[in-house]
Order: structure tokens, then C-alpha cells, then sequence
């Protein structure tokens, strides 16, 4: 029996785009801070700058493996919360 494969793809799709950018962002700027040589490191700027895109567009091929629309956006909001919980660690020091 065939499985439907197309369903709730308009909801993957804005999950994807919106919190898989968001995702990206937030895991470049843990690298730029947590990486080697903190944020004073050589061309760190460029190489955070490049690797936002393919975190982006891994983010963007891999929500579709989700069941649902509704799955995509809890598990990306829950990766987004984390993420940001844990920039927001290291700014104050925790």
C-alpha cells in the first residue's frame, strides 16, 4: 500500500523556512561564541556568515521526514528554545 508522502506539506515547508532559519542562526551564533577562539578568532565572521546557509537548508530538507505539519514545528520550537536557552546561558555566564 502506498503512503501518502505529500500531506501537510505547507506546514512542514513554514516550519522549515521560519524555525530552520531560526535554528540556523541561533546554532552559528553558538559557534561564533562557543567556538575555537571565541569571537575574536580570524575570518570567524565569514565562516559563521557561510555556514548559516547550510544549516538553513539541512534544517529545510529534513523537516519534511516529520509525520506532521504539527510534529515539524513542536520539535523545531523545542530545538529553537534550547538553542537559545543555552545563548542565553553563556551571555550571563551560567
Amino acid at each position: 500500500m502506498a503512503r501518502r508522502i505529500s500531506g501537510h506539506w505547507l506546514s512542514k515547508s513554514l516550519a522549515g523556512v521560519v524555525l530552520g532559519f531560526l535554528l540556523a542562526l541561533g546554532l552559528g551564533s553558538l559557534f561564533a561564541i562557543a567556538g575555537p577562539g571565541g569571537l575574536e578568532a580570524a575570518n570567524k565572521v565569514q565562516f559563521v556568515m557561510w555556514l548559516v546557509a547550510p544549516l538553513w537548508m539541512l534544517a529545510l530538507s529534513l523537516v519534511f521526514l516529520f509525520k506532521s505539519g504539527l510534529r515539524a514545528w513542536l520539535w523545531l520550537g523545542l530545538a529553537n528554545a534550547l538553542v537559545y536557552g543555552l545563548l542565553w546561558g553563556l551571555k550571563n555566564g551560567l
